[in-house]
Protein backbone atom coordinates (compact mmCIF):
# COMPACT_ATOMS: atom_id res chain seq x y z
CA UNK A 1 0.00 0.00 0.00
CA UNK A 2 0.78 3.41 -0.84
CA UNK A 3 0.14 6.55 1.31
CA UNK A 4 0.42 9.97 -0.32
CA UNK A 5 1.95 12.55 2.25
CA UNK A 6 3.22 15.78 0.17
CA UNK A 7 5.75 17.95 -0.95
CA UNK A 8 8.29 17.56 0.98
CA UNK A 9 10.40 20.79 -0.25
CA UNK A 10 10.56 22.20 -3.79
CA UNK A 11 12.87 25.29 -6.29
CA UNK A 12 12.45 26.86 -9.29
CA UNK A 13 14.99 28.01 -11.79
CA UNK A 14 15.26 29.36 -14.81
CA UNK A 15 18.38 29.69 -17.02
CA UNK A 16 20.06 27.05 -14.08
CA UNK A 17 19.75 30.00 -11.13
CA UNK A 18 17.68 28.75 -8.44
CA UNK A 19 15.27 31.41 -7.08
CA UNK A 20 15.43 32.12 -3.36
CA UNK A 21 13.27 33.67 -1.28
CA UNK A 22 10.13 31.49 -2.74
CA UNK A 23 7.52 30.75 -0.61
CA UNK A 24 4.81 28.96 -2.39
CA UNK A 25 4.02 28.01 -6.55
CA UNK A 26 0.15 27.52 -7.63
CA UNK A 27 0.52 25.74 -11.23
CA UNK A 28 -1.83 26.41 -13.55
CA UNK A 29 -5.68 24.50 -13.83
CA UNK A 30 -6.00 23.04 -16.56
CA UNK A 31 -9.37 23.93 -17.93
CA UNK A 32 -10.84 22.28 -21.10
CA UNK A 33 -13.08 24.17 -23.33
CA UNK A 34 -16.57 22.67 -23.52
CA UNK A 35 -19.76 23.64 -25.62
CA UNK A 36 -23.20 23.08 -24.22
CA UNK A 37 -24.53 20.21 -26.62
CA UNK A 38 -28.23 20.25 -27.37
CA UNK A 39 -30.61 19.14 -30.39
CA UNK A 40 -32.72 17.02 -31.84
CA UNK A 41 -31.98 13.33 -30.56
CA UNK A 42 -31.01 14.57 -27.21
CA UNK A 43 -33.08 14.14 -24.10
CA UNK A 44 -31.79 17.26 -22.35
CA UNK A 45 -28.28 19.21 -22.59
CA UNK A 46 -24.51 18.41 -21.65
CA UNK A 47 -21.04 20.12 -22.08
CA UNK A 48 -18.72 18.72 -24.81
CA UNK A 49 -15.34 19.33 -24.51
CA UNK A 50 -13.25 19.96 -27.35
CA UNK A 51 -9.92 17.49 -27.25
CA UNK A 52 -7.01 19.56 -26.85
CA UNK A 53 -8.69 22.77 -26.96
CA UNK A 54 -7.51 24.59 -23.21
CA UNK A 55 -8.42 27.57 -21.17
CA UNK A 56 -5.65 29.99 -20.57
CA UNK A 57 -3.26 28.68 -18.16
CA UNK A 58 -2.31 30.87 -15.38
CA UNK A 59 0.64 30.14 -12.57
CA UNK A 60 1.01 32.12 -9.74
CA UNK A 61 4.31 32.81 -8.22
CA UNK A 62 4.51 33.74 -4.20
CA UNK A 63 8.02 35.67 -2.93
CA UNK A 64 8.28 36.02 0.78
CA UNK A 65 10.06 39.52 -0.42
CA UNK A 66 10.59 41.85 -3.36
CA UNK A 67 13.62 40.07 -4.20
CA UNK A 68 16.19 40.77 -7.58
CA UNK A 69 14.50 37.60 -8.96
CA UNK A 70 10.72 38.51 -8.40
CA UNK A 71 11.43 41.74 -10.64
CA UNK A 72 13.51 39.43 -13.30
CA UNK A 73 10.74 37.51 -13.50
CA UNK A 74 8.24 40.82 -14.32
CA UNK A 75 10.86 41.19 -17.14
CA UNK A 76 7.85 41.62 -20.66
CA UNK A 77 9.58 38.49 -22.19
CA UNK A 78 9.12 34.42 -22.26
CA UNK A 79 10.34 32.39 -19.14
CA UNK A 80 11.34 28.86 -18.87
CA UNK A 81 10.75 27.65 -15.63
CA UNK A 82 12.14 24.28 -14.34
CA UNK A 83 9.88 23.84 -10.93
CA UNK A 84 11.10 20.63 -9.26
CA UNK A 85 9.62 18.94 -6.42
CA UNK A 86 10.26 15.96 -3.75
CA UNK A 87 7.26 14.65 -3.20
CA UNK A 88 6.76 12.44 -0.39
CA UNK A 89 4.82 9.30 0.34
CA UNK A 90 4.67 6.17 2.45
CA UNK A 91 5.59 2.35 1.14
CA UNK A 92 3.81 0.11 3.76
CA UNK A 93 5.21 -2.74 2.26
CA UNK A 94 8.90 -1.45 2.93
CA UNK A 95 8.10 0.20 5.44
CA UNK A 96 9.38 3.91 4.90
CA UNK A 97 9.13 7.26 3.43
CA UNK A 98 9.91 7.18 -0.28
CA UNK A 99 10.80 10.58 -2.20
CA UNK A 100 9.61 10.81 -5.53
CA UNK A 101 11.29 13.70 -8.49
CA UNK A 102 8.45 15.72 -10.01
CA UNK A 103 9.30 18.23 -12.56
CA UNK A 104 6.73 20.96 -14.13
CA UNK A 105 8.39 23.01 -16.91
CA UNK A 106 6.64 26.09 -18.18
CA UNK A 107 6.93 28.78 -20.71
CA UNK A 108 5.48 31.63 -19.73
CA UNK A 109 5.34 36.00 -19.74
CA UNK A 110 4.04 38.33 -16.95
CA UNK A 111 0.93 39.76 -16.91
CA UNK A 112 0.94 40.89 -13.24
CA UNK A 113 3.46 41.91 -10.64
CA UNK A 114 2.18 42.46 -6.79
CA UNK A 115 4.95 44.01 -4.60
CA UNK A 116 2.65 43.35 -1.44
CA UNK A 117 3.03 44.55 1.67
CA UNK A 118 5.22 46.74 4.13
CA UNK A 119 5.25 45.61 7.85
CA UNK A 120 7.51 45.08 10.80
CA UNK A 121 8.27 41.64 11.41
CA UNK A 122 6.92 40.20 8.34
CA UNK A 123 7.38 39.05 4.80
CA UNK A 124 6.07 41.03 2.25
CA UNK A 125 4.43 38.69 0.38
CA UNK A 126 5.04 39.68 -2.98
CA UNK A 127 3.43 37.70 -5.79
CA UNK A 128 3.31 37.45 -9.70
CA UNK A 129 1.29 36.10 -12.07
CA UNK A 130 2.26 34.45 -15.54
CA UNK A 131 -0.02 33.60 -18.66
CA UNK A 132 1.64 29.57 -19.72
CA UNK A 133 1.53 28.32 -23.21
CA UNK A 134 3.69 25.24 -22.35
CA UNK A 135 3.59 23.07 -18.96
CA UNK A 136 4.80 19.87 -19.16
CA UNK A 137 5.33 17.40 -16.13
CA UNK A 138 7.65 14.49 -15.30
CA UNK A 139 7.54 11.98 -12.56
CA UNK A 140 10.48 10.15 -11.68
CA UNK A 141 11.76 11.23 -15.14
CA UNK A 142 9.35 9.88 -17.13
CA UNK A 143 6.89 12.55 -19.45
CA UNK A 144 3.75 12.47 -17.86
CA UNK A 145 1.70 15.74 -19.21
CA UNK A 146 2.61 17.85 -22.04
CA UNK A 147 0.52 21.13 -23.08
CA UNK A 148 1.77 23.18 -26.18
CA UNK A 149 -0.97 25.28 -26.60
CA UNK A 150 0.73 27.07 -29.68
CA UNK A 151 2.02 23.90 -31.39
CA UNK A 152 -1.14 22.06 -30.68
CA UNK A 153 0.47 19.10 -27.79
CA UNK A 154 -2.01 17.28 -25.51
CA UNK A 155 -0.04 14.83 -24.28
CA UNK A 156 -1.29 12.59 -21.42
CA UNK A 157 0.31 9.31 -20.15
CA UNK A 158 2.23 8.59 -23.65
CA UNK A 159 -1.21 9.44 -25.81
CA UNK A 160 -0.66 13.07 -28.06
CA UNK A 161 -4.12 13.63 -28.30
CA UNK A 162 -3.94 16.26 -30.82
CA UNK A 163 -1.99 14.33 -33.11
CA UNK A 164 -4.75 13.85 -35.40
CA UNK A 165 -6.05 17.34 -35.62
CA UNK A 166 -2.27 18.19 -36.49
CA UNK A 167 -2.61 15.93 -39.07
CA UNK A 168 -5.96 17.07 -40.57
CA UNK A 169 -4.07 20.73 -40.33
CA UNK A 170 -0.89 19.66 -42.23
CA UNK A 171 1.34 20.63 -39.68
Amino acid sequence: MRADIGINSFAVYEDATEFYGMAEVTLPEVSQIAEEVKGAGISGAFNGAFTGQIESMTLTLNFRTVTPYAIKLNEPRNHQLDLRASQQYWDNVAGKHVQQAVKHVLMVTPTKFAPGKLAPAASAEASGEYAATYFATYINGEKVMEIDILNFIYFINGVDYLAEVRKALGK
